[in-house]
């Protein structure tokens, strides 16, 4: 039984021919949105590590650096999926315009406030608006590609490059942040991330050609009907992604408590940046495989896997054994991340979509701000590396509810019809 698709770009595509990166760009019209895509989505991997170095620097303490990242990091995640679903009903440029200038200037207010030893609850009332707005760049360059591609048997490809392009911006984010925070000044991370974030988003907000196409109208009930929420599937991948969340802000904190102890404070963004690049080398590896066990086990597999490494970093006392466990975890992520993407693209109606990758990367983000607070106080309270413990704790506990209710995984024919008021086209034939 063949499938049956409506967008013309999929039928005439180099791209549909085979599996693969050189096929995956050359597809018509992709470098118009990845190449202003990649600089808008770059600032988003400087903005944690910026607020914690310099909110550390100007209190002396670990724990208010990881409260006041965790309050931004919240506040993106509650936002970011309303976020997706206005760029799904009123487009992805509708959304971007406003929250860049809004982001660029919440994150110049907080970066003064920090300076001025503003009290700590003023500096959380700044983070609110720092963290809501934050462009979510990546899940609307995953929705260009489902345009460009529904129906085609690049769609794994596709998610497997986004992945690696995450990563690559984790390898040059945390660097580009430490080195213009330690051999600069503290605010020079946060004032980059913000003259990035607005000239990258203005950039990318200007491709309109390759922008989802907006969804029927309707009142908010009308919307609500078709919130990819109501998938459960989409659920037991939210808790997926809190876990990774954990590693990545607990990697965070416990790096830099790390490298500040043995007075070496330069070397906390290389040892995240082998952290990423394990990450974005697994990625290219994922993708370039043509797989054939179902996407549910690979992510069981690769989740446990992420679990046993992270159990081990608390074990670790030296530069070079945190170095190696650092890069075997970020290989384990990357085959979890880009498995759940591609379970979206199963489970998710296409106009509901990028209202589920802003949930995923919510939930990524509210694990990061969960473990950056938790990792700051146990930092300030016990051993060094004691925040190490939280990536163990979140990748186990996500792992347990993975393994319980993994069944919601496998899409049903339901799954297609569910969102049908979000006004997709007429309904296709899938294998």
């Amino acid at each position: 039984m063949g499938s049956t698709v409506t967008d013309d770009s999929a039928k005439t595509s180099p791209a549909s021919s085979r599996p693969g990166y050189g096929a995956l760009l050359r597809t018509r019209g992709a470098w118009t949105f990845l190449l202003p895509g990649f600089a808008a989505r770059q600032p988003f991997a400087m903005l944690t590590l910026s607020i914690v170095l310099l909110v550390q620097h100007t209190t002396g303490s670990y724990g208010a650096a990881g409260a006041a990242a965790a309050v931004t990091g919240v506040s993106m995640a509650l936002f970011a999926p309303y976020s997706g679903r206005l760029a799904d009903r009123y487009g992805q440029r509708a959304v971007l315009l406003p929250g860049v200038l809004v982001h660029t200037l919440s994150g110049l207010s907080l970066t003064a406030l920090a300076l001025a030893h503003a009290p700590l609850w003023v500096l959380f009332l700044a983070a609110v608006p720092t963290g809501a707005s934050v462009p979510q760049v990546g899940p609307m360059v995953r929705a260009r590609w489902g345009v460009k591609l529904q129906g085609s048997p690049l769609m794994g490809t596709a998610a497997a490059f986004e992945s690696v392009t995450d990563e690559l911006t984790f390898v040059f984010g945390p660097l580009l942040a430490t080195a213009l925070c330690t051999a600069v000044t503290p605010a020079a991370g946060l004032l980059t991330e913000a003259a990035l974030t607005l000239v990258g988003g203005l950039l990318f907000a200007a491709q309109k050609s390759t922008q989802p196409a907006v969804t029927a109208t309707g009142g908010p009930a009308h919307v609500e009907h078709g919130s990819a929420l109501r998938i459960p599937g989409v659920r037991v991948l939210i808790v997926t992604f809190l876990g990774i969340g954990s590693v990545f802000g607990g990697m965070q904190v416990s790096l830099a408590a790390f490298t500040q102890s043995i007075g070496e404070p330069g070397l906390n963004g290389v040892l995240y940046g082998v952290f990423a690049a394990g990450n974005m080398l697994s990625g290219i590896v994922c993708g370039a495989i043509a797989w054939k066990t179902a996407p549910q086990r690979r992510l069981l597999v690769g989740y446990a896997a992420l679990a046993l490494t992270a159990s081990a970093l608390w074990t670790a006392h030296s530069v070079l054994l945190l170095a190696a466990l650092g890069l075997l975890v970020g290989m384990c992520i990357a085959p979890s991340l880009i498995t759940g993407y591609t379970l979206v693209e199963a489970l998710v109606p296409a106009r509901a979509r990028t209202e589920a990758f802003t949930w995923l990367t919510g939930a990524v983000a509210l694990g990061q701000a969960a473990a950056v607070t938790v990792a700051g106080q146990l930092e300030d309270r016990l051993w060094d590396g004691s925040g190490f413990l939280v990536p163990m704790g979140g990748t186990v506990l996500a792992l347990l509810t993975l393994l319980a209710l993994r069944s919601a995984l496998i899409a049903r024919q339901e799954t297609q019809t569910v969102a049908r008021g979000v006004g997709h086209r007429s309904p296709v034939t899938v294998d």
